[in-house]
């Protein structure tokens, strides 16, 4: 259902139930100015306070722009297993207000893809100050062993990067067959940077 009618169909079965544009506006979590926008068919809602709007009116506005939402949603849990962020920022800025899951679902994305953007960078960082310390400390001791040490130092410190491209494509993978199969999607140790 699209603007003006959408906007009508609000206010006609907010009145049926008794409620204020406040009332409805406090069960959708938004202002009352945005309801008001929504009724009088300025604005368009987003997914998420459509959404809303139909669990608080009790009524199907019609189908979400739920066309090819499989393919993003793949799209959007793979992106995650090849850690770059802005494969999943661009196709939810894209989709978010076309498809609640993708909304949603986009989040969690973006938020294991921020999290792990930062991990990266953790180590990126250590690497760039180890290891000039480490030669440092070759050049001073001197010596076969100690460089060897330093060396070995070094190529250790490639394991954390290893350890998140792993770790990545095992939480891509899995989520992808999640949401594939609508179940509950959830990233491990990932931080809620975009609520």
């Amino acid at each position: 259902m699209n603007q003006p009618d959408l906007g009508l169909k609000v206010a006609e079965l907010r009145q049926q139930k008794g409620l204020t544009q406040e009332q409805l506006a406090a069960m959708c979590e938004v202002s009352p100015r945005t309801i008001q926008r929504i009724e009088s068919g300025e604005v368009d809602p987003r997914a998420y306070t459509l959404h809303c709007l139909r669990t608080a009116l009790d009524f199907d506005f019609g189908e979400e722009s739920t066309e090819n939402e499989n393919l993003w949603l793949t799209i959007l849990h793979l992106s995650s297993s090849i850690c770059l962020l802005v494969i999943p920022l661009v196709l939810w800025t894209w989709k978010k207000n076309r498809s609640y899951k993708i909304d949603q679902q986009g989040r969690l994305v973006l938020n294991f893809q921020i999290t792990m953007t930062l991990v990266m960078v953790a180590g990126l960082l250590y690497m760039l100050i180890a290891g000039p310390l480490l030669y440092l400390f070759v050049l001073i001791k001197g010596g076969e062993q100690y460089f060897l040490l330093a060396l070995f130092l070094m190529l250790f410190s490639l394991v954390p990067f290893i350890f998140v491209g792993v770790f990545c494509l095992i939480q891509g993978i899995l989520n992808t067959v999640r949401a594939m199969a609508d179940k509950p999607v959830h990233y491990a140790l990932s931080i809620p940077f975009v609520k």
